[in-house]
């Protein structure tokens, strides 16, 4: 069974998930700020309300 973590570095690599889904993820708190950095290679930002 594949982690949270392993499941949206998988979407992501494979083209299946952007960098503002990942952002959402981040925020529905399915992965943390730090794995995003991982996955995505960019800093992860909290978004402005």
């Amino acid at each position: 069974m594949m982690t949270e973590f392993q499941k949206w570095q998988y979407y992501y690599g494979k083209g299946w998930a952007s960098v503002e889904q990942l952002r959402l993820v981040v925020q529905y708190n399915k992965i943390s700020p730090e794995e995003f950095e991982q996955i995505t290679g960019q800093p992860y930002e909290t978004p402005e309300e």
